[in-house]
């Protein structure tokens, strides 16, 4: 799989001059927290390229079962991170480095008025969610469950950002994304929060991939997510400690 360096071009096998290139597979959910860290981590690390593959957290764990080649894994939940290590895929032991809650996201101005999650509900109205094996999806039936909230959602993606992006474009009246990813649609979208988020909160977890080339170069990665120039970004991004 080619991928694309933090700073947005494409990656090569021998790096920046020679340099040492690192594989991260991440969920969809920290595109932009993740390339704002690789570009921290290059310029931390000179001769260093961070290259990004972003999905669906099932989706990259199923590319990484079947093969693909990378360095690190960041899942959006430790369920499918299980999946990975499960299988023996990984070295060593994964590390949780944030946390997130759903919101729902609506149109400029809220022109549906929604004010709860029940509001989803409502006949006629148009809700996208993730597919239920994604960790957004998971979390949405997890809310739904703890509300007694029936959704029918028109729409089920394979990843948060194509749900925000349905609401942004105007398919969608409502979607059900995280808290950071109506955070960076900024005024593109009103975020409407909702108490049952709170039972349902995904944890980050990365880990280092058994198959990787530079298992090295992948630990100090994990590590400078997690250390205080990582906690930073994230935590400007909307993310919770971990």
């Amino acid at each position: 799989m080619r991928g694309t360096t933090a700073a947005g071009g494409p990656a090569s096998s021998s790096g920046n001059g020679g340099g040492r290139t690192l594989t991260v597979f991440a969920a969809a959910s920290l595109k932009k927290s993740f390339s704002a860290i690789g570009q921290q981590f290059e310029a931390a690390h000179p001769g260093t390229r961070v290259a990004f593959s972003f999905a669906g957290s099932s989706d990259l764990a199923a590319q990484i079962a079947n093969g693909a080649p990378a360095d690190l894994f960041a899942s959006a939940d430790t369920a499918t991170m299980d999946k990975v290590t499960g299988a023996g895929l990984a070295d060593g032991a994964p590390a949780d480095f944030a946390t997130n809650v759903l919101t729902i996201a609506v149109r400029p101005g809220n022109p549906a008025g929604i004010r709860a999650l029940a509001d989803l509900a409502r006949p006629g109205l148009k809700l996208v969610d993730c597919a239920p094996q994604v960790p957004c999806g998971a979390a949405a039936q997890a809310a739904a469950i703890s509300a007694h909230v029936a959704l029918a959602p028109v729409s089920q993606e394979s990843n948060v950002t194509d749900v925000l992006g349905k609401v942004i474009s105007g398919e969608a009246d409502a979607g059900l994304v995280y808290v950071t990813d109506a955070r960076g649609a900024g005024g593109k979208v009103t975020a409407v929060p909702f108490p049952e988020a709170g039972s349902a909160v995904n944890r980050y977890p990365i880990a280092v991939l058994r198959d990787g080339k530079d298992k090295e170069l992948a630990r100090e990665f994990a590590d400078y997510v997690a250390g205080p120039e990582g906690r930073k970004v994230l935590a400007d991004a909307g993310f919770g400690a971990p």
